[in-house]
């Protein structure tokens, strides 16, 4: 303290002690004192001059500060000054800045600074582990002090933050801190640090970041809520703005939920403040989020239409959004987001407009009143005495139609009941009755709202649609009254109404089928030409595009404007009129030569995609018929697998029988020699009766397997030749698929014809058995009969089952043999593989000595093109020292001369080097 007086003392007492003399002092005092007391007295002076003398104390103190805090870490309040003078340096303090000049300096200086501090990047990431201190007055002044950093370099420090570990985890710990001062001061570093930068966005809202900015707004009494609230409603929209990853994870945690009890305003009428309308207005742009979110995407549209509000009976959520904006009571921000959110709904999603045109349709209209729907609301602010119910209303319906010809021919059934005792009109017709009554009926709002709203939403229901168009010339009122409309010499605000009838009339002759005898489309050009002039019309129909809130509608899809008045074109409309203003313009000049040629060109296209389309259904049908063939022959396949494997049972079976006739054969033998031991009827020879009658029962079974294979073979021929005839088919496609079907089906039928084959040779082996063992069976029955038995047939049955057993003994030797053959076969197929890969092993070593022999011979090239060169340059050098000598008049005989001394000088040289060789 005493240190501190002394140098304030001294500033104060005379000239001498200038104010950068001061700043040295305090400076040489931080650097070089060795009491900590000192060091903090003298950053604490610091940090009171910092503010007056903020670019002196820059210069001369910021690398001292940095070094302090460093250092002294263990010291939090040295650490608290230092953050604080480090703040006083870099930032601009508005309120001092007065003067426009000083100002602008003033930021230049701070992003000079803040150039300084972040140059080094590891004292941002001191900066944030400081951060982690609890102590408030080191946390605090370094979330002041980061927050400034971001203001002036934000692109840089955010780098620097996104590359250093849990660097912006360090900072999300700010919203949990108890302090309001550090965590409401956190939520504006988050804002910073979030802004224009996807991955710390990503990271931030990763890392909890909506449910602990919901917390905070609940706390703080979400609507009714301060600047606090506001400040994390921005937060909010950084994280959504055009982040695809933070919006679905936004919708699938279950945030959009929370956001009801935001708009929870009651009926007081005291007034809203200033920062609960500011809050609103941030609030219900997270209405426009969720339209971000679900505009074109069919999963998030399907989910959208799925969700009931929290009402009581509950309500689809489009109902409840649909109430709110034909409500004239609710904030004209709030119908804006509404009516935003709708479009985005319909935006390319025809499934969703039939939804909404089906609510319109008497059948699914709801007798008993119990419901309203989104149709009975659309209809409802239609006919309204808001205008920008009528114009809101008007705008969503005609998305309803956008690029859907089926849903405007659907609309033209909608039949309105206006009055009791009145038969019904259509929704058309009650559209062009407002319309011509203009402002006969007393509305609230813009005077022209209505109509322009009403004029866009038929100029989209008729173009690219004639059946609409049919409808609409049927009311004979209509054309006279646009003609009447245009022809009119009205003011300005007038002007832009006549454009639209223009544009509605020439939608009607451009689109007109001329099935209306009195307004075909030269008769309508005609009455153009009679009571309005083509150069009138199509400078009327200019006035569209002319219009100041035009090109302002057409550069973004959502609706944001300032006040309702200035609601008048939707953005959908404006490329509807750039479409189409051109081709009018056509239309209405050309001659109905013209206009023949063009309906007979239009009738050729048809023709031409009648043709195209019923090649399209030969082909369809042809790719169907390409798929039953390939699911047959995947069938035939399965079926070719079963019978497989039906032969291989039937292979093991017949085996069976083998083993069974040798066994039979053994035992015969056996009984043969003790025939005359045995002389019971009830055993014959150790054959039982039960097992004669087994198997004959097994032959039988045989049989009819057999003649079940060959039925199934049969029907699978068929079957071939069935598919095979099939296939003939003029297209190109179809026969070149046909050809690739053929050749399966073949190479299937010459499967199918091999198991015959091995079928056929297995039932002629079966056959062949069963007729030995059938006479082997008889004679041992006319053996059994017989009583005295002769030699002779003992010793034939004896030869026939020797002669049997050979058989079987030549069948065995001869399946030995070539099981030794396969086994040779084998071996030698080892043998020769193990060759083969010692060849392929030698092959890449001589390949790698091929390719080391080449880089060799390169590099000798090399060098041999580099000697070349040298000789040529000494070559020149020699030439151009003959000229030089030739210049200087030395004969040529004394340049031989020179020749051969040097000649004579490199032998010496030569002789020299041989005689010291031979003394070593």
């Amino acid at each position: 303290m005493n240190f501190l007086r002394g140098v304030m003392g001294g500033q104060s007492a005379g000239p001498q002690h200038t104010e950068a003399e001061t700043i040295q002092k305090l400076c040489d005092r931080v650097a070089s004192s060795t009491l900590l007391d000192d060091r903090r007295n003298a950053v604490r002076a610091l940090k009171s001059l910092s503010k007056k003398y903020r670019l002196e104390v820059g210069i001369q103190a910021m690398e001292h500060l940095i070094h302090v805090l460093q250092t002294d870490r263990s010291d939090s309040e040295i650490i608290g000054y230092a953050l604080d003078t480090l703040f006083n340096i870099i930032s601009n303090d508005e309120e001092e800045e007065v003067e426009e000049n000083s100002t602008r300096q003033s930021e230049d200086l701070g992003s000079q600074f803040t150039e300084i501090f972040i140059k080094q990047q590891e004292n941002v990431t001191l900066l944030l582990s400081l951060l982690e201190d609890f102590d408030f007055h080191v946390r605090w002044p370094g979330v002041k002090l980061l927050t400034s950093l971001l203001k002036h370099l934000g692109p840089q420090v955010q780098q620097i933050i996104l590359v250093s570990p849990m660097g912006v985890s360090r900072l999300m710990d700010l919203l949990a801190d108890s302090r309001e001062v550090i965590r409401n001061d956190g939520v504006l570093l988050l804002q910073a640090l979030t802004r224009s930068n996807g991955a710390i966005q990503k990271i931030v809202a990763f890392e909890n970041a909506f449910e602990r900015l919901l917390d905070i707004i609940t706390e703080e009494g979400n609507s009714d809520g301060g600047i606090v609230v506001e400040d994390c409603l921005i937060l909010l929209q950084n994280l959504l703005k055009n982040n695809n990853s933070n919006q679905n994870f936004f919708k699938e945690g279950s945030y959009i939920q929370r956001m009801k009890p935001w708009f929870e305003v009651g009926d007081e009428n005291s007034g809203w403040s200033a920062q609960k309308v500011t809050n609103l207005h941030l609030m219900l742009q997270t209405i426009n989020t969720v339209s971000e979110v679900i505009r074109g995407c069919q999963v998030n549209q399907d989910y959208f239409a799925s969700v009931n509000a929290p009402s009581n009976p509950p309500r689809p959520a489009i109902v409840v959004l649909l109430m709110s904006m034909v409500n004239e009571r609710q904030p004209f921000v709030l119908r804006c987001a509404v009516l935003y959110c709708f479009q985005c709904f319909l935006y390319k999603n025809q499934k969703g407009q039939g939804e909404i045109v089906s609510t319109l349709l008497p059948s699914t209209i709801d007798a008993t009143g119990n419901s309203v729907s989104a149709g009975q609301l659309l209809c409802g602010g239609l006919f309204s005495t808001d205008s920008l119910s009528n114009w809101c209303a008007a705008v969503a319906l005609a998305h309803a139609l956008q690029e859907n010809a089926t849903q405007k021919e659907q609309l033209l059934r909608v039949q309105l009941a206006t009055s009791i005792g009145n038969p019904p009109v259509s929704l058309l017709q009650q559209c062009t009755n407002i319309l011509s009554q203009g402002d006969k009926i007393d509305r609230r709002g813009s005077k022209i709202q209505t109509r322009v709203g009403l004029l866009m939403l038929l100029c989209t229901w008729l173009s690219n649609c004639p059946i609409a168009v049919t409808h609409f010339l049927h009311n004979s009122a209509n054309v006279p009254f646009l003609t009447g409309q245009i022809a009119e010499n009205l003011g300005e605000e007038e002007q832009l109404v006549q454009g639209l009838c223009a544009l509605l009339l020439g939608i009607s002759i451009y689109f007109n089928d001329n099935s209306l005898e009195n307004y075909m489309k030269e008769k309508l050009k005609q009455l153009i030409e009679k009571r309005i002039g083509k150069e009138n019309f199509i400078e009327k129909l200019g006035f569209i595009s002319k219009h100041e809130l035009y090109s302002r509608a057409s550069q973004k899809p959502q609706p944001n404007f300032p006040s309702p008045e200035y609601m008048i074109f939707d953005h959908e409309f404006t490329k509807l009129v750039k479409e189409l203003e051109g081709v009018i313009t056509k239309a209405i000049y050309k001659s109905s030569e013209e206009d023949k040629k063009e309906e007979e060109e239009k009738k050729t296209l048809e023709q031409h995609d009648s043709i195209v389309t019923h090649y399209k259904n030969v082909i369809r049908e042809q790719d169907l018929q390409l798929e039953e063939l390939k699911q047959q022959i995947s069938t035939l396949k399965c079926q070719n697998e079963q019978l497989q494997t039906a032969v291989t049972q039937q292979v093991s079976q017949i085996q069976q029988h083998k083993d069974q006739y040798n066994l039979l054969k053994v035992q015969l033998g056996k009984d043969n020699q003790h025939q005359g031991s045995h002389g019971d009827g009830a055993q014959m020879n150790g054959i039982q009766p039960e097992e004669i009658g087994r198997l004959r029962e097994e032959i039988e079974n045989l049989k009819s397997n057999q003649e079940l294979l060959r039925s199934q073979l049969a029907e699978k021929d068929s079957l071939i030749e069935k598919l095979k005839s099939s296939q003939t088919s003029p297209d190109t496609n179809e026969a070149t698929a046909s050809a690739r079907d053929s050749e399966q089906i073949a190479e299937l039928k010459q499967e199918l014809a091999t198991l015959k084959s091995q079928l056929n040779s297995k039932s002629v082996e079966i056959t062949k058995l069963q007729t030995e063992k059938q006479e082997l069976l008889q004679k041992t029955e006319a053996f059994a009969q017989s009583v005295p038995v002769s030699g002779e047939s003992e010793a034939a049955i004896a030869a026939k089952t020797t002669d049997v057993e050979g058989r079987l003994s030549a069948l065995l030797q001869e399946t030995k043999e070539l099981k030794n053959e396969i086994k040779a076969l084998s071996e030698e197929r080892t043998s020769i593989k193990e060759q083969l890969d010692s060849s392929n092993s030698t092959i890449v070593i001589l390949q790698n000595e091929k390719n080391q022999l080449e880089v060799n011979i390169k590099d000798s090239k090399k060098e041999q093109d580099d000697l070349l060169v040298l000789l040529a340059d000494q070559d020149q050098k020699i030439l151009s020292l003959k000229d030089k000598l030739k210049e200087l008049g030395h004969p040529e005989e004394e340049e031989d001369e020179l020749e051969s001394i040097d000649q004579d000088d490199e032998d010496d040289e030569d002789e020299d080097d041989d005689k010291s060789q031979g003394d070593n």
